[in-house]
């Protein structure tokens, strides 16, 4: 029997969504230098952190699914790392022109 989510989450939840949205907008208008990427980044993680929560119902789910989570995150964190490891090692062809 599956645990019927009450309406008043989704509400919070798409508030919150819509504030880190405005945050998101916001941060487009204000140049804080070298951090403007590492405040998007911190703001995209955390509404993907809202929306893997509440919609697709980690939260009060069982530890198995817990820890299928964690290890997608794990093996898309590794497969990034193999990916920037081959970018930043690889030598560039100067052009001629």
């Amino acid at each position: 029997m599956e645990k019927v989510t009450q309406p008043k989450v989704y509400v919070r939840t798409c508030v919150a969504l819509l504030a880190l949205l405005a945050l998101t907008w916001a941060i487009g208008y204000v140049d804080l230098g070298s951090f403007n990427l590492i405040v998007a980044l911190a703001v995209a993680i955390a509404k993907a952190i809202v929306i893997a929560l509440f919609f697709m119902h980690i939260k009060g789910s069982s530890r198995l699914l817990h820890l299928v989570a964690v290890a997608g995150v794990i093996w898309l964190l590794f497969l990034i790392s193999l990916t920037l490891g081959d970018y930043f090692t690889r030598g560039w062809v100067p052009l001629n022109h």
